[in-house]
């Protein structure tokens, strides 16, 4: 089932700095098997293990496929300190997976890529709108509020991302 789209207009009720993770793979070889399918089940893994501790540091994610060879999850983090943390931990389900696809990875001739980019967004550099919309996005991982609270422009919307009243 899903969510049940918000009629009116809203935005994220984000406050400070955003810390957004995102982490994919490309099959390069289709018949190379063993070296992705390990890769392509390690993520749904990752992601209920930080999904289960509400103290991870996980506020959201969204998985979706970006053309038949490509995987792609936007994940929202409370900081990237807790990012970092989780990257780290050999007692999570990260560490071993990473460990495993480097030793798979350096027999497969380039059979799978992954590949991953982290951007802590500072506070009054990022607005959002959402308009007949279920959370989604930045939206899901803060949940929403009224636009009208941020500003009913996105340049006012910019400048109330940090917690200050729009002007």
């Amino acid at each position: 089932m899903s969510a049940q789209p918000i009629p009116e207009r809203v935005t994220a009720a984000a406050e400070g700095d955003v810390v957004v993770f995102l982490i994919g793979m490309r099959i390069n070889r289709w018949r190379a098997v063993r070296h992705w399918v390990p890769a392509l089940r390690a993520m749904p893994r990752m992601l209920k293990e930080l999904a289960r501790d509400e103290h991870s540091g996980l506020l959201g994610f969204r998985q979706f496929a970006s053309g038949p060879r490509n995987l792609v999850v936007i994940q929202y983090w409370e900081s990237r300190e807790k990012l970092l943390a989780y990257a780290a931990d050999g007692s999570k389900e990260h560490r071993p997976a990473w460990a495993a696809f480097n030793r798979r990875a350096r027999g497969s001739e380039g059979a799978v890529g992954i590949w991953h980019e982290t951007y802590v967004v500072p506070a009054g550099s990022y607005e959002s709108i959402y308009s007949g919309m279920p959370e989604t996005g930045l939206g899901k991982a803060y949940g929403v509020e009224p636009v009208a609270r941020r500003g009913e422009r996105a340049a006012e919307r910019f400048t109330s991302s940090g917690g200050e009243t729009a002007a």
